[in-house]
């Protein structure tokens, strides 16, 4: 019990390790990355139980039920489906013996604890979740906005004084006008691969 105590108040329950990518096939999560697609590792943290892999479309979690239990579910967290939000990067104490990452994808909260030696690379990681939580948020405001001002412009027409046959005509015109522009915003902001932004900001 004291053990369990105070291997918690060291933070060494349960504490993280980068792995390089020389050794990226070595780990589980691998054997699940979209290689097929074009699915490439950027960053790998492996714990005791989990491994979090960090690919340029999704986070790969590769959850374990303890330390000791060869059992795993294994999670998949597409970027494009879940946002990331809330990125906090949490230095070490002196008497700490590990640093933590926390982010949020859509309604999952993450809370990874990694060697302290390796702050560094985990800056990188942090620098790239936040960049890309940045421009997931700019892009679905751009989004936002193009929604509502194509409901603006049907609601305007509806409420104008236009023949009815004219105004079906040019109801059926905006409608399909409005399906266009919105599939080009939404493959112009809804972005999928988040490749660019971890090569320009990891540098394991």
């Amino acid at each position: 019990m004291f053990k369990k105590m105070a291997a918690d108040a060291l933070g060494l329950s349960d504490i993280g390790t980068i792995i390089s990518p020389a050794d990226y096939d070595k780990t589980d999560a691998d054997d699940y990355v979209m290689h097929e697609d074009d699915e490439k590792i950027y960053f790998l943290i492996k714990t005791k139980a989990d491994e979090y892999c960090f690919t340029n479309l999704a986070l790969i979690h590769v959850d374990g039920e303890s330390a000791v239990s060869s059992k795993r579910t294994l999670k998949r967290y597409p970027y494009a489906q879940h946002r990331i939000s809330n990125v906090v990067l949490e230095t070490a104490g002196k008497i700490d013996m590990d640093v933590e990452i926390k982010f949020q994808l859509g309604n999952q909260a993450f809370d990874i604890d990694v060697r302290k030696d390796q702050i560094e690379q985990l800056k990188d990681l942090y620098k790239a979740l936040l960049r890309i939580a940045e421009i997931t948020h700019e892009n679905s405001v751009y989004i936002d906005m193009a929604s509502k001002s194509l409901d603006k412009a049907a609601n305007i027409l509806q409420n104008s004084r236009t023949d009815e046959k004219q105004l079906g005509t040019t109801y059926r015109e905006l409608t399909d006008f409005g399906f266009t522009w919105m599939t080009s915003v939404r493959e112009q902001y809804h972005l999928k691969d988040f490749g660019e932004i971890f090569e320009k900001y990891i540098n394991n």
